[in-house]
């Protein structure tokens, strides 16, 4: 890192956060992605060179170490300095989600699932093995699989088998804003925006997971009682 001479603690904290990528790689972090190939499905668009780089920054920074299994590999984990970027992450998120429209185009629908599953808790799956198949309508229609066997829940590119218990057909667009709070379920059903098929109980259940992708929630609570949304 070049140093320009600033004095402000703000533009010394600048020259390592606000690097490009910097805050999402930290984001996947916090959100409990520890191997390089999880920090990098996490990131859309990220090179793996780059990813390195950022990796080695924050190593000698004290933000990240990296620990070194025999038998499974590397980790990266936040050091106490890293963790402390916690309230900064959200208070970037919470400007985006007032500020900055989401786009079909800016949507990643993995990623998504990917939040989605690192933020679920183990309480929060069901007793038994299950597969929730996500048809994606669009010009490049995709299918992902979400595959919930506790204390787990990992994304799939492949059915995972045997069988799906659940199928959510929507967009990828539905799914960001269901994911960030801005659509709800109900009216959607109700304007064929997405469709559920099968049991009523693990429906309700993954329904229930709508709006964990918020870091405002002042602003969640604001739609709900604009009746923008309902929870």
């Amino acid at each position: 890192m070049a140093d320009n001479g600033d004095f402000c603690a703000l533009s010394r904290a600048a020259e390592v956060f606000a690097t490009r990528w910097t805050p999402i790689i930290v984001r996947n972090l916090l959100l409990g992605m520890r191997t390089f190939t999880a920090i990098f499905e996490g990131a859309p668009g990220i090179s793996r060179t780059v990813l390195t780089q950022r990796l080695r920054m924050l190593e000698q920074q004290n933000l990240v170490v990296r620990v070194v299994h025999p038998d499974v590999g590397v980790e990266y984990r936040l050091t106490p300095a890293g963790e402390a970027l916690r309230p900064v992450c959200d208070a970037l998120g919470m400007w985006g989600e007032r500020w900055i429209e989401l786009v079909p185009a800016e949507v990643d629908a993995a990623n998504v699932l990917r939040m989605l599953a690192a933020g679920l808790r183990p309480d929060e799956l069901p007793e038994r093995r299950t597969v929730v198949r996500f048809e994606l309508r669009g010009q490049r229609p995709r299918r992902y699989w979400l595959l919930l066997d506790a204390p787990s829940a990992e994304v799939c590119r492949r059915p995972p088998g045997p069988d799906d218990d659940v199928v959510i057909t929507t967009t990828s667009e539905w799914l960001a804003k269901w994911h960030t709070g801005r659509t709800s379920v109900g009216a959607s059903m109700k304007t064929g925006a997405v469709r559920f098929d099968g049991p009523l109980d693990l429906v309700r259940r993954v329904t229930a997971w709508g709006g964990r992708g918020v870091y405002d929630r002042p602003l969640l609570d604001e739609l709900a009682g604009a009746g923008a949304i309902s929870r």
